[in-house]
């Protein structure tokens, strides 16, 4: 059977001919709202524009996302009750860390603790192996401490959360693109793993988590 197409997904009604329809989705997965201002112009969905995302190849038009009630169902947006906690990590060493659900369950720790500067890119962490296996030991003692998990040993199984990232201030960097970000052109560094490797852009559910976190006074993200 077809698929219905995007037009019959939202009554003709609500859709401007030029202006923002508003399109409430439902995300099965986290049981969650999520709210798009999508851009119309002529009775259509505008394509064309002028904002940029890195990591998308081309600019295009900017579609704003609001993500409701955001803390992903798993208990409390601080599950520690605390906006910075001490993590402990047999063998590696003690951390200072944000451990937020937001979007999704995230472990923020400070780059110059674990002796990055928030600048690196895929090829400065994922070609080193002794790098990654400490990235890991740090999130499954963060899932341990977070609740998410009961024993370490369960934290094998859970990949796919939390995330582990590492934050810094603004300063110049370049791109995965050859492109020149200066500092002044943006507010946090972050860096965020994805199932044991640096992800390339940044995940729109840690996105979610990293915005709150800078909203919150206190977090390694708003400090940062």
């Amino acid at each position: 059977m077809p698929l219905p197409s995007a037009a019959a997904l939202v009554d003709a009604a609500r859709i401007p001919q030029n202006g923002i329809c508003t399109v409430r989705i439902w995300q099965k997965n986290i049981g969650k709202t999520i709210i798009a201002h999508v851009p119309i112009t002529d009775g259509q969905v505008q394509e064309i524009g002028d904002f940029e995302l890195d990591g998308v190849t081309f600019p295009a038009a900017e579609v704003v996302i609001e993500f409701m009630d955001p803390a992903d169902g798993e208990g409390s947006m601080f599950p520690t009750g605390n906006v910075v906690d001490d993590l402990e990590v047999p063998g590696i060493g003690t951390f200072k860390a944000t451990m937020i659900n937001s979007g999704i369950p995230t472990i923020f720790v400070n780059a110059a603790d674990i002796g990055y500067t928030g600048t690196e890119l895929q090829k400065d962490i994922n070609s080193d192996a002794e790098a990654l296996a400490r990235f890991e030991t740090m999130r499954a003692y963060g899932a341990l401490k977070m609740g998410l998990i009961s024993d370490i040993s369960e934290a094998a199984a859970r990949q796919h959360t939390p995330k582990i990232a590492f934050v810094a201030p603004p300063t110049d960097y370049v791109a995965s693109s050859g492109k020149l970000i200066a500092a002044s052109e943006i507010d946090v560094l972050v860096r965020a793993l994805s199932m044991g490797k640096l992800h390339h852009a940044m995940m729109g559910t840690a996105s979610v988590a990293i915005a709150t976190a800078a909203a919150v006074p206190g977090t390694l993200v708003n400090l940062a």
